[in-house]
């Protein structure tokens, strides 16, 4: 029979990747993998995510440097202990990695004989590491491991494991493959990335043989208009802290039912593992069913009182939780990892019940440096753009001018709940979106604009995702072209509908969001904008329907603005012009070249290209309005804060105001 062939680093890159992309096995980007050879080690580096990690990714390490580490006397005292430990494994560098900082759990990875190591935090698994009986259940269904109790970690969980792998290595002849850690995960050790991945099937098929609770990730039937109404006010008590805040709802059925009551929370009121505590805080803040948005701030100060810091988890009872964050990014993860600490408190269920991380070791993990650079690296915050942090809804925003729009509010910062009848348009505009400018940037709602019912659950949905709403931009719009004695009844109230009385049920639900943040902070801020068109400030031949919606808009961004200034809400309008290149225009069936040619809105025209070089030439500056235009104008009246009932046009010069 051959030998197997050795592993090296295209075995670390495949483990990397495959169990690093696996949400069952990684969750917050963590996670370690590590590969030895001719006296280095590759260790992933901090604040890298295995999923996407190439080779410039690791950190490569001496060994020898590393292995002289054991002979150290470093002080007793914890924190000039850890900080010599940490001095003397970043010198542990080999030349050209001066830049890179190494997994905490360096040590511990150079210990295995085996050249591959991986270190995952599956609530599966953890389920077994943070119950009571988990010991025993490890003993049973894993004989050949090694079983960590819950240690200090760095250099004393370090100690421990060599300690303890020594031992086995004396009684077994051979280094153990497979090592879990109370509280804190398991370590896979091999030669191959092939026998590293049928370990862990191995592992999760035995777990998965041997449990009968499981978490439940169906959505819970939760009360989410009122859901909507404490993300708005956690995301401003959050800002007084921090400046900005996203807010993330969480109504998972298991996070639910363990929301239930104080009885049934309990096994959530201390963290299980170090990962919790780097990105959920060591305790989450409690608001029971009766409480009020009074109650709610009273109980919010009172927690940043007691513990100097805001909480990230806000767990209501009945209703799930609520993660904050500086960025989305930071309140996704905080969800994920405290939804992960559900996941472990059902199943320990399985083995004899929840066992949290002990008091001591929860608070050097609070102070400890490492995990802190670690949080630091992997939430580091956007550089300041235009509309940073700014929540923004759009609606008709899944193709034409609202997509182009989505897309330059999303580079330039803000986070975009992309609204749209066509709710696979939107979704696809969402992931584009969230492909281009990083997981989280916008979110999809399918909403019919003229169904008031409809509206209130998207302005409700914004909410739960982002945490509130800033800016509001009214763009969803249809045109029925044709003269008078054309257009029947229905299709002209179908597009008034559209463009006139859905923006007043829109702007409704909206300013409900906007008037409660305004309550937290008196210099709030928000905006309204209208995209209106040049027809909004000229009358149209032959398109009457279009711009009488869209002159009556302008009248109600006017009142709007007298009726919103006292509480801060700017509201002003847009006027494009012709958008010649967008869908409204240039579709081969029903786009307005078309409609106008058939309407004879333009004398002499025999084709599209007629019509299309006929409105070119009405424009001063001799083209068509385009998305990048119509982003600037918007970008300027959410900056200015000194101008409010305006309708700015962007026209090329067609139209001038008198």
């Amino acid at each position: 029979m051959p030998d197997k062939a050795a592993a090296d680093l295209s075995d670390l890159l495949e483990i990397s990747h495959k169990f690093g992309s696996d949400p069952e096995q990684v969750l917050a980007g963590g996670g370690n993998t590590s590969y030895k050879k001719d006296g280095v080690l590759y260790i992933k580096g901090s604040g890298t995510a295995l999923a996407t990690i190439e080779p410039a990714g690791f950190v490569r390490m001496d060994r020898a440097k590393l292995a002289a580490m054991w002979d150290e006397k470093y002080p007793a005292d914890e924190d000039d202990r850890e900080k010599e430990v940490l001095a003397d494994m970043m010198a542990a560098r080999l030349p050209g990695e001066e830049q890179k900082r190494p997994s905490v759990e360096t040590l511990l990875h150079d210990m295995f004989e085996q050249p591959l190591v991986l270190h995952v935090h599956p609530s599966m698994v953890n389920g077994l590491t943070c119950a009571t009986g988990g010991r025993v259940a490890v003993s049973r269904m894993f004989p050949g491991a090694v079983w960590v109790e819950a240690t200090k970690p760095g250099y004393i969980l370090a100690l421990r494991c060599k300690e303890l792998l020594g031992e086995y290595k004396r009684a077994h002849g051979k280094f153990p493959d497979l090592v879990f850690l109370e509280n804190h995960g398991v370590f896979y050790a091999g030669d191959t990335a092939e026998e590293i991945g049928e370990a862990v099937e191995r592992v999760m098929g035995t777990i998965r043989a041997n449990i009968k609770f499981v978490p439940d990730a169906s959505l819970a039937a939760t009360d989410t208009a009122r859901a909507a109404k404490f993300a708005t006010v956690i995301r401003m008590l959050f800002m007084r802290e921090s400046g900005r805040a996203v807010v993330k709802y969480n109504a998972q059925a298991s996070a639910v039912e363990l929301c239930a009551s104080d009885e049934a929370f309990e096994p959530l009121v201390k963290p299980f593992s170090p990962d919790h505590i780097v990105y959920c805080r060591a305790k989450p803040l409690w608001i029971p069913a009766d409480a009020d948005n009074d109650d709610l701030e009273k109980r919010f100060d009172g927690y940043v009182s007691k513990y100097k810091y805001t909480p990230k988890i806000i767990a209501f009872e009945g209703f799930g939780y609520f993660a904050c964050g500086l960025t989305k990014k930071e309140a996704d993860i905080a969800s994920v990892v405290f939804y992960d600490a559900v996941k472990i408190a059902v199943y320990s269920r399985n083995f004899g019940g929840y066992r949290p991380l002990p008091d001591e070791l929860t608070e050097f993990i609070i102070g400890w440096e490492v995990e802190s650079y670690r949080q630091g690296v992997a939430l580091k915050p956007d550089a300041s753009k235009r509309l940073q942090g700014k929540i923004a809804l759009i609606t008709g925003g899944a193709q034409g001018f609202g997509h182009g729009l989505a897309d330059q509010m999303a580079a330039q910062g803000a986070y975009v709940a992309i609204a749209d009848i066509n709710g696979e348009g939107a979704a696809a505009a969402a992931a584009e979106l969230n492909a281009k400018y990083g997981a989280g940037r916008a979110a999809a709602i399918t909403a019919n604009v003229t169904d008031e019912a409809e509206v209130a659950a998207m302005f409700d949905k914004c909410a739960l995702e982002y945490g509130g709403l800033d800016l509001f931009v009214n763009n969803a719009g249809i045109v029925r072209a044709g003269g008078i004695e054309e257009i029947d009844k229905k299709a002209f109230e179908t597009v008034t509908a559209v463009n006139y009385t859905a923006y007043f049920v829109c702007v409704k639900h909206a300013v409900a969001i906007m008037k409660l943040q305004r309550e937290y902070d008196p210099e709030y801020m928000a905006d309204i904008i209208e995209i209106n068109s040049k027809s909004g400030l000229s009358g149209s031949n032959k398109n009457f329907a279009y711009s009488g919606g869209k002159f009556g808009g302008i009248g109600l961004t006017q009142s709007f603005a007298l009726e919103l200034a006292p509480f801060g809400i700017k509201v002003n309008a847009i006027c494009p012009g012709n958008f010649l290149d967008g869908p409204l225009w240039s579709d081969p069936d029903h786009g307005l070249f078309v409609q106008y040619l058939k309407a004879g809105k333009v004398p002499g025209a025999h084709n599209v290209q007629d019509v299309r070089k006929f409105y070119e030439s009405r424009v001063p500056l001799g083209r068509g309005c385009e998305v990048r235009d119509v982003a600037r104008a918007l970008f300027y009246i959410v900056e200015q804060e000194y101008e409010t009932g305006q309708a700015v046009p962007v026209t090329g010069g067609q139209v001038m105001l008198r």
